[in-house]
């Protein structure tokens, strides 16, 4: 097992004061091969689950394990607590997350952004790295564009960059937080082939997305997300053919009109 989150709660403050609990007593696993697609309404608490199973939040309670490794933990008192910054730097290297918005650093060529955080943070050889960076953008369809920069791509283009960008980090499991919703359909199939590629060579993934049909075909697992919880999960071809929960049908219904 790659992943495991038990009992997830993450609560953020309400404009009219109080809280407002995005997620309730979530748990999920992910093993090595598996791609798992997370599929809901917006405000459902996809991403936020995203954000903390990749440290960008910090969660109210439970306890997410990488590999062997407990990286958050809630004690008997409610409390919760992370391991050290030099044990988190190990565990943040077990996975890559390509965002939305790319997110890529305008100022570096599309060679550099790829090769800055492996030669930076993990210590490798350059030349390694930049021979290895340069096989993932010819596996991209990229190959002539390592001395273009971000502005002179387009938003697909920027999209597969930043999933070559993640690959350079050798990570053990890939997030994805709607990877093509900043994209018209023509550059969201571009993305979708590549992701489709890895699942085929069975790299481990979870994808929040909201393209059904790529869910569907691509995915060993789908979880439907609604108001927090885990309302359905199972195989593709049940979630999407046969749900089992009337929340999820109404769901489905909405993206078939």
């Amino acid at each position: 097992m790659i992943l495991e989150m038990k009992n997830i709660r993450k609560s953020f403050p309400a404009s009219a004061g109080g809280t407002n609990e995005v997620l309730r007593d979530i748990s999920l696993s992910v093993d090595k091969g598996e791609v798992v697609s997370i599929i809901g309404p917006s405000g459902s608490g996809k991403s936020t689950l995203l954000r903390c199973a990749t440290f960008l939040e910090t969660i109210d309670g439970g306890s997410i394990t990488y590999m062997d490794t407990v990286a958050a933990s809630t004690d008997a008192n409610g409390r919760v607590s992370y391991i050290s910054k030099n044990e988190m730097k190990t565990v943040k290297g077990y996975f890559g997350l390509v965002f939305q918005q790319f997110n890529l650093f305008p100022h570096f060529s599309v060679l550099k952004n790829i090769t800055d955080a492996p030669v930076k943070v993990h210590g490798r050889n350059a030349e390694e790295v930049k021979a290895e960076a340069m096989e993932l953008l010819a596996a991209m369809g990229l190959g002539d564009k390592a001395d273009a920069y971000p502005c002179q791509l387009s938003g697909g283009q920027q999209q597969r960059v930043a999933i070559a960008r993640a690959l350079a980090m050798k990570p053990e499991i890939l997030f994805f937080d709607e990877p093509t919703s900043a994209l018209d359909p023509e550059l969201t199939i571009e993305v979708l082939k590549i992701i489709r590629k890895l699942a085929e060579e069975h790299m481990t993934m979870v994808i929040v997305t909201h393209e059904m049909n790529f869910a569907r075909a691509v995915s060993n697992r789908v979880i439907f997300m609604d108001g927090g919880v885990i309302v359905e999960q199972g195989d593709p071809e049940e979630v999407f053919g046969n749900p089992r929960q009337e929340r999820t049908r109404q769901f489905l219904r909405s993206y078939e009109q």
